[in-house]
């Protein structure tokens, strides 16, 4: 049964009519037009519809739209603020992504890492990213991204983990 089901999306209030169990990445990929959300394999072993769901990063492919009802969802398109420009800089300087299908989970997973934990260890950094797999093989060089977006973070990010 269809329902309306109020979202809001990256600061942005949205009400969608669709079944409480629609997964919630095709309301933000179909619905809202939000395409930078990837389908990798609906099973959520991938990462690449990872998205932050009240700040915390969640499988979109396996979320029921009604899940994420009440709750602040961030998209790669609404992450902004010091963590995420600091890791959108450090992708892009290291240049990280070789096909780049996984790039928009993988950058979700390393913003809520950083933001949870502005000094991550290695053995931190594969615990986060875990659920984010690159077929291209670009580990090494998110991991260098995920510590040179660290380093570049103010001091006062660094102190409150």
């Amino acid at each position: 049964m269809m329902n309306p089901i109020s979202l809001l999306v990256n600061g942005t209030s949205a009400t969608v009519t669709v079944d409480a169990d629609t997964p919630l990445l095709w309301v933000l990929r179909q619905s809202l037009g939000l395409p930078g959300t990837k389908f990798g394999c609906g099973m959520a072993v991938c990462g690449a519809c990872m998205v932050h769901i009240d700040g915390a990063p969640v499988p979109s492919c396996v979320t029921p739209v009604s899940a994420a009802s009440g709750k602040a969802i961030t998209t790669i398109e609404g992450i902004s603020g010091p963590v995420a420009e600091a890791v959108q800089g450090s992708w892009a300087a290291l240049d990280v992504p070789q096909c780049g299908y996984c790039q928009s989970g993988q950058v979700m997973s390393a913003v809520a890492l950083l933001q949870a934990n502005a000094s991550p260890s290695d053995a931190d950094i594969d615990r986060a990213m875990q659920a984010n797999l690159c077929r291209c093989g670009t580990y090494p060089r998110i991991r260098a991204a995920i510590h040179r977006a660290a380093d570049t973070l103010p001091k006062t990010l660094q102190g409150s983990t």
